[in-house]
């Protein structure tokens, strides 16, 4: 196998220049833009931060958990679910004479068939609330 002969002292050096020129070109760029930036400042508007309104600041917070829990509320419950490995797949049931059989399939199903909590029959319709 042939090797590559390493590049001259020379080379290097001047690659190495050619990178700093650059570096520092950059550097001054973004320092002149700063620089500009911070130049004109924005007037505050001083009557406005010291009032609160504590109703609009209520509402934000009750819109930002609907926001941030309403995907939560779409998520599958149980990640197994209709897959033939689900352990929570499993019920027990009875029937008494002529009456209807009875089952915790009524309760379980729910969960063992991918529901999401919007889908669970009391927590559901709570949860529809947080959604905006």
């Amino acid at each position: 196998m042939a090797r590559h002969a390493a590049p001259s002292t020379s080379r290097r050096s001047a690659l190495l220049k050619a990178g700093l020129t650059v570096t520092a070109a950059g550097a001054a760029l973004v320092g002149a833009g700063a620089g500009a930036q911070a130049a004109a400042p924005v007037p505050l508007p001083l009557d406005g931060l010291t009032r609160t309104d504590t109703g609009a600041a209520g509402t934000g917070a009750l819109d930002g958990v609907g926001y941030a829990l309403g995907p939560l509320t779409q998520l599958k419950l149980n990640p197994l679910a209709d897959t033939g490995v689900d352990p929570l797949d499993n019920g027990v049931g009875t029937q008494v004479a002529d009456f209807k059989p009875l089952g915790t399939n009524l309760v379980t199903d729910h969960v063992t068939k991918g529901g999401a909590v919007v889908d669970l029959p009391v927590v559901g319709p709570l949860s529809q609330g947080l959604l905006p």
